[in-house]
């Protein structure tokens, strides 16, 4: 999944196909510990379309997830890198940032 995902990205293939294959690599690797900037551990879990993180009291709903997804995408193509999660400009971007990174959607 996560290869299928790396490719479909790097191919920019439709944002629709983009987000599907995006929302069944995060179901794959929920439970998997992820790290943040400030190298604090955190797991996550996907709930119906939403993200629940366990270190935080609410979810990331799976629209934000695809906006910040979209931003990065946008971030990568136009400035080749994306320099944090402030960048992503969105709510649980602290969390998002260092799933994109591992997943390979985005890159220092």
């Amino acid at each position: 999944m996560l290869k299928e995902l790396q490719t479909a990205v790097e191919r920019q293939e439709d944002k629709e196909h983009l987000e599907e294959l995006l929302w069944k690599t995060l179901t794959v690797f929920q439970g998997c510990p992820f790290y943040t900037v400030k190298n604090l551990e955190f797991v996550y879990e996907i709930r119906g379309n939403e993200m629940f993180v366990n270190r935080k009291d609410k979810s990331i709903t799976r629209a934000s997830i695809s906006l910040a997804f979209e931003k990065a995408l946008e971030l990568q193509k136009t400035e080749g890198t994306v320099k944090g999660p402030k960048k992503l400009n969105c709510f649980g971007a602290s969390y998002l940032y260092p799933v994109f990174e591992k997943l390979g959607i985005i890159w220092k």
